[in-house]
């Protein structure tokens, strides 16, 4: 037997070996390395994609029917890997003659000659679109299912999670770029009361309200609220100097202030209120970014013990405290 096995002085001379590569799902074809003309291509091939068996006549057909997408990742793997003589696979959508395309396996044998340099290269064409629709699946479903992990179940707001992967990513780049990077750290004043007095229902959908009024202050694309934990939040604002970031929080007291959320259990106000702290830093390798987080709660801490219904703002040494009535 040559060893070519789709030799076409083989095949006509064989007519079971021809029947039997011919009523097969897979497509079989040899091309000639020299010409880079196909010797052979199955009939199949006519089924699959629409295009005739003898209009397969070169390389340039076979590259032409490929997704533009596709082509030249394939066509420089696959010519690298013959020039070496190793066999190979390579995924790719092949165009039908009606315009539409079907993702193919092609599964390459590199045949050589006995002075090792290529003689041909034969194979089989799989149709894989069935297997790649429900890989496209799968990973849609797994797309969704991250998203799920990143999203708080309450407020469909970003959760803990998003907020230290973002709040991390965002840190180097301010660093790298050595842009401002500010945070605010938000908590809704005598929360436990709240709910005490409402029911964790009411409460519920309180912080929903609030998680909703917080996203609609932060319109850049790049802003993140987050719900932090229990009655907290936080917001990520990168490129963001602390005058930008304290209009944010003055913007936030302003909504509080008018959104007239009733809180009969508070003892400062007869609506739900927050108290916030804010900072800003452009980071250095120096800096620790847990730490500034720190400095950032203090800040809150700082608001709750002046009267809440506030925030406190920090830079560097510089501190400033304002209150909703200001």
């Amino acid at each position: 037997m040559p060893n070519n096995p789709f030799d076409e002085h083989q095949l006509s001379n064989d007519m079971f070996y021809k029947t039997l590569l011919e009523s097969t799902l897979a497509i079989p074809w040899s091309i000639d390395w020299a010409t880079k003309q196909f010797s052979y291509i199955g009939p199949q091939i006519e089924k699959l994609l629409g295009w005739k068996q003898d209009s397969w006549k070169s390389v340039q057909d076979w590259a032409d029917r490929m997704h533009r997408d596709d082509r030249d990742h394939v066509l420089n793997f696959c010519v690298s890997q013959s020039i070496a003589g190793i066999d190979h696979e390579a995924d790719y959508r092949a165009l039908k003659a009606t315009g539409g395309y079907c993702w193919i396996r092609d599964v390459v044998h590199v045949v050589r000659k006995e002075n090792g340099e290529v003689e041909s290269l034969v194979g089989f064409m799989f149709d894989i679109s069935d297997r790649k629709k429900k890989e496209e699946e799968l990973h849609s479903l797994h797309r969704k299912l991250e998203e799920f992990s990143y999203k708080d179940g309450l407020t469909e707001i970003a959760n803990r999670r998003l907020f230290d992967d973002f709040y991390s990513r965002e840190w180097y780049n301010a660093i790298r770029e050595q842009k401002s990077l500010s945070v605010i750290m938000i908590d809704i004043d005598f929360f436990k009361q709240y709910n005490d007095f409402n029911g964790h229902i009411i409460g519920d959908a309180c912080i929903k309200q609030i998680a909703q009024m917080l996203e609609s202050c932060c319109v850049r694309p790049r802003d993140l609220v987050a719900r932090y934990g229990g009655e907290e939040f936080a917001i990520v604002l990168p490129e963001t100097p602390l005058e930008d970031a304290m209009q944010v929080a003055k913007k936030i007291l302003h909504m509080m202030d008018q959104a007239n959320l009733p809180h009969r259990a508070s003892p400062i106000s007869e609506n739900v209120t927050l108290s916030m702290g804010v900072k800003s830093i452009i980071p250095t390798a120096q800096n620790d970014k847990m730490h500034f987080l720190d400095t950032v709660d203090k800040n809150l801490f700082k608001a709750k013990q002046t009267g809440r219904k506030r925030f406190v703002a920090d830079e560097m040494s510089n501190s400033i405290l304002s209150s909703a009535d200001n």
